[in-house]
């Protein structure tokens, strides 16, 4: 019988992980950024076509731009413990599914304990039961 398992994924921190994960902060809150600054010309233009309510474009928009808003500074909180965190250490990266046999005669325990995937650099390192 197959059965679907859930398999974490962790990346061990390496000098060049932690600068990828700087970049791909950066350039995720830049993203926002941009994404916020649209929102805004775009408020501006529809207030001046006057098609939808003011209040209601606006209350619309401000969800928006605050999401947003809250987003970089979630990023901003990965950056600060991105800065705490020594080399070596381990990341939760993902959690995926992969399909398991299980047989008679398999030990339950080990079957539920799940397993745990270790990348350094891109390349698997290690495979842990938990």
């Amino acid at each position: 019988m197959k059965i679907l398992q859930n398999v974490i994924v962790k990346q061990i921190l390496t000098k060049d992980s932690k600068e990828k994960l700087y970049k791909q902060y950066e350039e995720g809150k830049t993203q926002l950024q941009k994404e916020i600054d649209q929102f805004k010309f775009e408020l501006k233009k529809q207030e001046k076509l006057k098609k939808f309510s003011p209040k209601s474009l606006k209350v619309h928009f401000e969800k928006e731009i605050s999401g947003r808003e809250e987003k970089i500074k979630l990023f901003d909180f990965q950056i600060k413990q991105l800065d705490i965190l020594p080399i070596g250490s381990e990341l939760k990266d993902q959690e995926l599914q992969s399909i398991l046999e299980v047989k008679e005669g398999d030990n339950w325990e080990n079957v539920i304990a799940g397993k745990t995937i270790v990348v350094k650099d891109g390349i698997v390192s290690e495979i842990r039961e938990r």
